[in-house]
């Protein structure tokens, strides 16, 4: 059984070259394991938070159907009071709550700002000198464009 050195099956010799190969495909294949590793504990993490996200905006949105619900229940309840109140003429007390509300608007034709109570009263503002001069220069110019925007059509 004795077999000479010529028999022998022969092995491969490995050169320098290939054995360092075989190192950096052993690498390759460790980073490319790891790099799969990696990719799968993000996708799950993403799965995770897309579940936590949706479960969040469910609850957002039950949350704000069920503040809707109360706005139009208190606003029926309103509308109903309302509807009752309508034919029935105002009190006093309404009244005055409502003439008590005094709004700054703007007068678009002339530019100036005008203070109006309740319904639709125009009252006068208190200012000083310097401030009246102001207004009325700024109101003076008001005026002269709007007069000059119809001679330019």
């Amino acid at each position: 059984m004795d077999k000479s050195p010529e028999e022998k099956p022969k092995k491969r010799k490995r050169s320098s070259s290939s054995s360092s190969g075989s190192d950096s495909e052993k690498e390759k294949r460790k980073r490319k394991k790891q790099y799969k590793k990696d990719k799968r504990k993000i996708k799950k993490k993403m799965k995770k938070l897309k579940k936590k996200l949706k479960r969040k905006e469910k609850e957002v949105i039950k949350d704000a159907e069920e503040q809707l619900e109360v706005i139009e229940d208190n606003k029926s309840d309103q509308e109903d009071k309302t509807e009752v109140r309508s034919m029935a003429p105002m009190t006093k007390e309404e009244w005055e709550k409502r003439q008590s509300v005094v709004r700054r608007v703007l007068d678009e034709s002339t530019g100036r700002y005008r203070l109006i109570k309740g319904d639709g009263e125009v009252i006068e503002e208190i200012v000083s000198r310097d401030r009246h001069k102001e207004i009325n220069k700024q109101a003076t110019k008001g005026d002269g464009n709007y007069f000059q925007s119809f001679f330019k059509k």
